[in-house]
């Protein structure tokens, strides 16, 4: 068992919160995934890897507030706190570009750049919410993958499943996202 685990199950039977003890030993694997997910010397990147992290530290309960059932539970809970905040920057930045005293123009002749980091954040969370209604499962998959940086080892040893039944959902979930972007974007 290692030093977190311990940590989990001892504030489980102590009842206290685990922030103080928790923070170090997590800090440097959290900004490794962050780190992984965000894109690399791009122009539009508005967030880095520790302040994602900071962030991510202060929504999941860094004031003593919660406690964590394991290490699954902190490291889901922790990729859907990346993905809100990710999603969060990307909606408001998508709001400031767009203004709301914009001047409507015909655009039927006009080439369309590509999308923005910020729209294809947003794009990859309207499908991911359609796939957490249909199949929640492959959608944690996904998230974890996506948001959280886990390796299909890492999300099969948390979910208590073997390495190949989450292959078998990365698949699905990858073939029916695409579809949902498709049908999302008129292709």
């Amino acid at each position: 068992m290692g030093e977190l685990d311990k940590i989990l199950e001892n504030s489980i039977k102590d009842g206290k919160p685990v922030s103080e003890d928790l923070l170090p030993l997590i800090y440097d694997e959290l900004r490794s995934l962050a780190a992984r997910k965000l894109p690399k010397g791009r122009r539009e990147q508005t967030i880095q890897a520790t302040a994602l992290v900071h962030e991510a530290w202060l929504r999941l309960g860094g004031d003593d507030s919660r406690d964590w059932n394991d290490r699954a539970h902190f490291f889901r809970t922790a990729a859907l706190a990346m993905r809100n905040i990710l999603v969060d920057r990307a909606r408001k930045k998508a709001a400031q570009k767009h203004g709301a005293n914009a001047e409507h123009i015909q655009i039927d002749n006009l080439p369309v750049p590509a999308a923005t980091q910020e729209e294809r954040v947003l794009l990859v969370n309207d499908v991911l919410e359609q796939l957490e209604a249909e199949h929640p499962d492959r959608a944690q998959v996904v998230s974890l993958k996506f948001f959280g940086g886990l390796t299909n080892k890492e999300i099969a040893a948390m979910q208590g499943v073997t390495e190949r039944t989450i292959d078998r959902h990365w698949a699905f979930a990858k073939a029916r996202l695409y579809e949902l972007i498709c049908d999302e974007r008129g292709d």
